[in-house]
C-alpha cells in the first residue's frame, strides 16, 4: 500500500506529486488569496462544507492536500453525555491537521452549545462553527440545524452565549431561512454581526428546499452588501466555471464546497488552476485516480481501524468509480468485501485492468 501523502499539519498545501498539472503559477484571483477569521489567517478562499459522514479527518486533509484553504469538521453534538461516544472521538480528532482547525457544533441549549465550545478549544480546535444549516429531519427535530431559524430569539441566545465562552472565531453556517417567503437570512446575518460571528457561511437554499431545486444567490449577494464580516457563499458550485460565476453574483468573500467534493477533491485544485489561467484542466487519468483512491483509502484504515474503515470507505469508492465503465458490476463485488486487505485489493485490480485497458487515458467525469 502507498504511503500517505495528505497534507498534515508539518506539509505544504500540495502533497500529491502523481497529479502533474498542480498550479504554481502567480495567484491574483481574489479567492486565492489569504482570508482573515477573526485574527486567523487561512490560505485562500476555497472552503470544504462541514457534511456529516463525509468530511472527517482523512477528507479534510485530503482537500486541503488539492488546495482546499479550509475546511470546517463534521456536526458535532452539543450533549454532553455523548462526547465519549464512538463517532464523537473520531469527529473531534484533529490528528494532523493543518491549521487553523475548525469544529463545528451543534445544539438547541445555549449553556450546552457555550460548553461545546469550550470543550472543543480544549481538544485543539481554533474556531468553532455553530450548524443552523442542517436540513436533516433527526436533526430539526431536536429543533436544532436549520430548525433554529424558526426561532430568532433563540439564535441571538445561542449566538451570544457561544462567542462568550471562547476566545476564538465564533462562525456560523445557515441557510436563508426556515420556509420559502419567509427567508429571514438578513435578520440573521445581522444579529450574528452584532453577536461578534467572525464569518457566515451560506447556503443558497432554505430548509423546505432541502437540497432540491437550484440555489439562490441573491440575498447572499444581499448579505454581504449588509453586513462586514466575510460572508462564504455555498450551494451548487461544482466546476471552476460555477466558482467564478457565483463570486460574480454575490460579491462573496469565500466559496464552500460540499458535495461536488465527493469524489473528485481535486476540484479545489482545478479551481485554482481556472482562476489563475483561464484553462481547464482534464479530468485524472485512472493511474492519477488510481493513487488518489489507494491513498485515501489507506489514510481511512489507519484512522478507523479495520471494522469501520472498511465499511466508511465503501461511499468514497462508489464516489471515487461513478462513470467508468464495469463500475457498477465492480462495486457490487466491492460491497461485498468485509476486510480492508481485501477491499482494497479489489479496488487496485479494478482500477488497475482500467488503466490497462485505457492505457493512463482520462477517465469519466462526475
Amino acid at each position: 500500500m502507498p504511503n500517505c501523502l495528505y497534507a498534515t499539519a508539518t506539509a505544504t498545501s500540495n502533497t500529491l506529486p502523481s497529479l502533474s498539472a498542480q498550479t504554481t503559477e502567480s495567484t491574483s484571483h481574489p479567492l486565492l488569496q489569504p482570508l482573515m477569521i477573526g485574527s486567523l489567517q487561512i490560505s485562500n478562499r476555497l472552503s470544504v462544507a462541514p457534511m456529516a459522514g463525509v468530511t472527517d479527518n482523512p477528507f479534510r486533509r485530503l482537500c486541503k492536500s488539492f488546495g482546499a484553504g479550509h475546511a470546517v469538521s463534521e456536526m458535532m453534538t452539543a450533549d454532553a453525555t455523548l462526547y465519549a461516544h464512538k463517532k464523537t472521538l473520531f469527529r473531534a480528532n484533529f490528528a494532523g491537521e493543518i491549521a487553523p482547525i475548525s469544529a463545528q457544533i451543534a445544539g438547541a441549549d445555549a449553556d450546552k452549545l457555550a460548553q461545546a465550545a469550550k470543550y472543543q478549544v480544549d481538544n485543539g480546535a481554533q474556531i468553532i462553527d455553530i450548524n443552523m444549516g442542517c436540513p436533516a429531519k433527526k436533526v430539526c427535530r431536536k429543533l436544532a440545524g436549520s430548525a433554529l431559524l424558526k426561532d430568532e430569539d433563540l439564535v441571538k441566545r445561542l449566538l451570544d452565549a457561544t462567542v462568550a465562552a471562547v476566545d476564538v472565531p465564533v462562525t456560523l453556517k445557515t441557510r436563508l431561512g426556515y420556509a420559502n417567503g419567509d427567508e429571514n437570512i438578513l435578520r440573521i446575518a445581522t444579529m450574528a454581526q452584532e453577536a461578534g460571528i467572525a464569518a457566515i457561511a451560506i447556503h443558497g437554499r432554505t430548509r423546505e428546499d432541502n437540497y432540491g431545486g437550484l440555489a439562490r444567490y441573491e440575498l447572499i449577494r444581499a448579505v454581504k452588501q449588509t453586513v462586514t464580516i466575510p460572508v462564504i457563499a455555498n450551494g451548487d458550485i461544482d466546476s471552476p466555471q460555477k466558482a467564478l460565476d457565483v463570486y460574480a453574483q454575490t460579491g462573496c468573500d469565500a466559496i464552500m464546497i460540499g458535495r461536488a467534493a465527493q469524489g473528485q477533491p481535486w476540484l479545489f485544485r482545478d479551481i485554482t488552476h481556472y482562476l489563475t489561467t483561464g484553462d481547464t484542466l482534464s479530468p485524472p487519468s485512472i493511474d492519477e485516480l488510481k493513487h488518489i483512491v489507494l491513498t485515501h483509502l489507506q489514510a481511512l484504515y489507519d484512522f478507523y481501524g479495520e471494522y469501520s474503515g472498511c465499511r466508511i470507505a465503501r461511499k468514497h469508492i462508489a464516489w471515487y468509480t461513478a462513470g467508468i465503465r464495469q463500475s457498477n458490476e465492480f462495486r457490487q463485488a466491492m460491497y461485498c468485501e468485509g476486510s480492508t486487505a481485501g477491499q482494497y485489493q479489489v479496488v487496485e485490480a479494478f482500477l488497475s485492468a482500467q488503466q490497462a485497458d485505457d492505457n493512463g487515458s482520462n477517465r469519466a467525469t462526475h
